[in-house]
């Protein structure tokens, strides 16, 4: 990922297995994870069982919050294609407690499409 890219926000897909060694100890026994992403201290990973938003704080990024958000109680969710003058791409998520969806935006080089497809599997269980 380009660090101009980052500083804007846009997100750019991990390596799951580099994100699995990572952040494994927040996964449950039995629970994998199937895409990863990160913005530049942020990340946000989608597992077989939820969605896992990893927010670092602070200058140093020593505090970290871990909001984990389960797949049944996401309401909805869209997903916005880059355009011609806009290249970035929107993910938008509704969680059933809250009227102000989670939003990420990600780069030319994720495919939007690729996590579109997760959140569609995840969320029709």
């Amino acid at each position: 990922m380009g660090l101009l890219s980052g500083m804007m926000g846009n997100a750019s897909k991990l390596d799951p297995r580099a994100a699995a060694k990572e952040f494994g100890r927040l996964l449950a026994q039995g629970e994998q994870l199937h895409a990863a992403y990160q913005l530049v201290r942020d990340s946000f990973l989608f597992t077989d069982r939820r969605l896992i938003l990893v927010d670092k704080q602070g200058m140093t990024g020593k505090k970290v919050e871990y909001h984990s958000v389960p797949y049944r109680a996401i309401t909805q969710f869209s997903v916005e294609t880059a355009g011609h003058f806009d290249l970035d791409a929107e993910l938008k998520i509704w969680v059933s407690s809250s009227d102000v969806p989670i939003s990420k935006q990600f780069g030319k080089g994720v495919d939007v499409y690729e996590v579109q497809a997760l959140l569609a599997a995840f969320v029709a269980r």
